[in-house]
């Protein structure tokens, strides 16, 4: 059995979808939980929601575009709990869609703020605390566009979305000796806002599903117990992977 028991887990991009599903998730594997994404309300109702299951969590809510926050973050998940043994980095931004070149640049450096470089800024803030510990996780959600697929209509999101492996692969190499393992999570199609957005009718939506051999996307539920394989010891020898949710949308040839 995957357990967490007395570790201190961070996700970000908690307020709903794949965050929310995990962090409910890690609560009940014994993990306590700091919670960040921007809707502070949403935040309480998922501290109250883990806590009413007989969890331990605690929200900070702030931006990521700020630059300022990742470290705000690391130090208040520091005051409160005392340190950090998994951080899953999941807050993301589907970006502009549509055609390259009608992508303000505007747009695209915010993008790649949020789902790129904002991870960085996070592990950056998160190293100290994961060796002071003795190791450690961190594992940050990629997606299957981009890497295995591509889909016109989302350059910006699949360009920054797959920077995140090559950091992924590089912090591995890097934090191996420190004993802190990182690891890339590439869902599949998944039932979230973002989801939904790409998918936004029924057409679209079958159409996505068509694209994955198990022939539907993904639960958040799913792709969280994917997360909690990654957190665990379950995968203390797993480090610098791409770790495919995707229902073998990266397989499959549909006839």
């Amino acid at each position: 059995m995957q357990t967490l028991t007395d570790k201190i887990a961070l996700v970000t991009g908690a307020s709903a979808g794949i965050g929310r599903a995990a962090a409910r998730l890690f609560a009940r594997h014994g993990a306590r939980v700091v919670v960040t994404a921007r809707r502070a309300e949403l935040l309480d109702a998922l501290v109250d929601q883990i806590r009413a299951d007989g969890g331990d969590a605690h929200a900070v809510p702030g931006d990521l575009a700020d630059p300022d926050f990742p470290a705000t973050l690391a130090a208040q998940t520091h005051r409160h709990y005392g340190g950090l043994d998994i951080a899953f980095d999941n807050a993301g931004t589907l970006g502009p869609i549509g055609p390259t070149p009608d992508v303000p640049l505007d747009a695209w450096r915010h993008t790649l703020t949020i789902n790129l470089t904002a991870a960085f800024l996070l592990a950056q803030s998160q190293i100290p605390l994961l060796r002071a510990r003795g190791g450690g996780s961190i594992i940050f959600t990629s997606t299957f566009v981009g890497h295995s697929v591509g889909l016109p209509g989302l350059a910006a999101y699949a360009a920054s979305k797959a920077g995140l492996i090559g950091l992924t692969r590089a912090l591995a190499a890097e934090l191996g000796p420190d004993a802190i393992r990182v690891n890339a999570l590439v869902p599949g199609g998944t039932d979230t806002d973002m989801g939904r957005a790409v998918a936004s009718t029924p057409e679209a939506l079958a159409a996505v599903c068509r694209l994955h051999a198990l022939g539907r996307i993904a639960h958040p539920d799913e792709i969280a117990h994917s997360a909690l394989y990654l957190a665990s010891d379950a995968a203390r020898f797993t480090t610098g992977t791409a770790l495919f949710a995707d229902g073998g949308a990266s397989i499959y040839r549909g006839v």
